[in-house]
This record gives C-alpha cells, structure tokens and sequence, in this order.
C-alpha cells in the first residue's frame, strides 16, 4: 500500500463508521463493480461445459468417449447429459452394432447458440477482470 493509501477494510470501517473518506480513497470506495452478463447455468457445470465442449470440436461422440475424455462415471455423465437432452442442447441417438448397444451425441444448433453466447459471456468476464 502506498503512503497515505487506506485499505478496502479501513474504507469500508470508516464508511460504516460514518466518517469521512478523504483524497484517492474516496474515488477508490465509491466505484462501483461493473455489471457483468448471467452466466448460462445450464452449461457452467464442469461436466456440462465438458459436454458441449467436446461435441462443439467433434461431430458426434459416443458415451463411452465422452466418460473417457471427462473422467466421469456413468451416472455422472448420464444425469448431466440428460440435463442437456432436456434443454435440446444436444441429442441423443441410441442403436444397436450388431448386439452392442451404442449411445451417441450430438451438438445441436440451439446448444451450438448457447455455448457461442456462454463463451461471449466468459470473455467479458475476462477483459473486466485482467482490467482491475
């Protein structure tokens, strides 16, 4: 701290004690945090960003890729997955190969859309951030 300098606690001490906040520090107290974009919670989720993370890089994957690359269960994955399912930011297809049955998905366009506007978001957070 430079001389003369208060610190965010003395500021917020002297604030609440109804003293007056003097010099640079006032301009420090009386900024405000800038408003930053709600986040997608849908896709903030680990495994979920992992999700349609991987399928944005990917035409389709299977489940049993998916749990490799996100070093998930099967639970895991298939309740997140299913979030997803839900929100019809992927889809699911599930068939036979030979008498094995395979689960593969895809990124949809409305999920394409929302991780664009998710990692938009991010970026935002990003530049407010590395600008304090």
């Amino acid at each position: 701290m430079g001389r003369g300098a208060m610190s965010r606690h003395k500021i917020a001490k002297a604030e609440h004690a109804h003293e007056p906040v003097r010099g640079k520090d006032r301009d420090r107290s009386s900024l405000r945090a800038p408003e930053l974009p709600e986040l997608d919670r849908l896709i903030h989720e680990r495994i979920r960003l992992g999700i349609v993370s991987a399928l944005a890089t990917n035409d389709s994957l299977s489940f049993n890729d998916l749990k490799r690359v996100l070093k998930t269960t099967d639970g895991n994955l298939s309740v997140h997955a299913r979030k997803l399912e839900e929100a019809q930011y992927i889809s699911c297809v599930k068939f036979f190969e030979g008498r094995v049955p395979r689960t593969e998905y895809r990124l949809t366009t409305a999920g394409r859309h929302a991780l664009a506007k998710y990692l938009d978001q991010m970026e935002q957070w990003i530049r407010v951030t590395r600008q304090e």
